[in-house]
C-alpha cells in the first residue's frame, strides 16, 4: 500500500510541476528568454548527474535503461539549449558597417 501511495504522490507532484513550469515559461518575457534558458542548462547539468548514477547502480535492467535514457535526454536537451542560446546572441551581434571596417583597416 505504501508504494502505490508514493508513486501516486510522484505522479502529483510532477503534474503539478508540470503545469507550474508550463504556466511560468508561458508568461515569460521575450528579453527574457536566452537568460531562462542558461537557467535551464545549468537544471539539466544536475539532471545529467541524478540520472548517471541511477544508471550507474544497476539495481535492475529496468532502471539501468531508465537511467540511461535519462541521461541521453539531459545531454541532448544541454547541448540544444547551447545552440539556441548561441543562435539567439548571433541575432543581436551588430554587423561590421563600412565606416568601422574603414576606421579598422586604417588604424593598421
Amino acid at each position: 500500500m505504501a508504494t502505490t501511495l508514493d508513486l501516486w504522490s510522484m505522479a502529483f507532484v510532477f503534474l503539478l510541476a508540470t503545469f507550474v513550469g508550463f504556466q511560468v515559461i508561458q508568461n515569460v518575457s521575450r528579453l527574457l528568454h536566452t537568460p531562462l534558458m542558461s537557467l535551464t542548462n545549468a537544471i539539466s547539468a544536475i539532471a545529467v548527474v541524478g540520472s548517471l548514477i541511477i544508471a550507474g547502480e544497476q539495481k535492475t535492467v529496468l532502471s539501468t535503461v531508465l537511467g540511461a535514457v535519462a541521461v541521453a535526454a539531459s545531454v541532448t536537451n544541454i547541448v540544444s539549449g547551447f545552440l539556441i542560446t548561441d543562435r539567439m546572441l548571433k541575432m543581436f551581434k551588430r554587423s561590421p558597417s563600412p565606416e568601422r571596417e574603414n576606421l579598422r583597416s586604417s588604424a593598421r
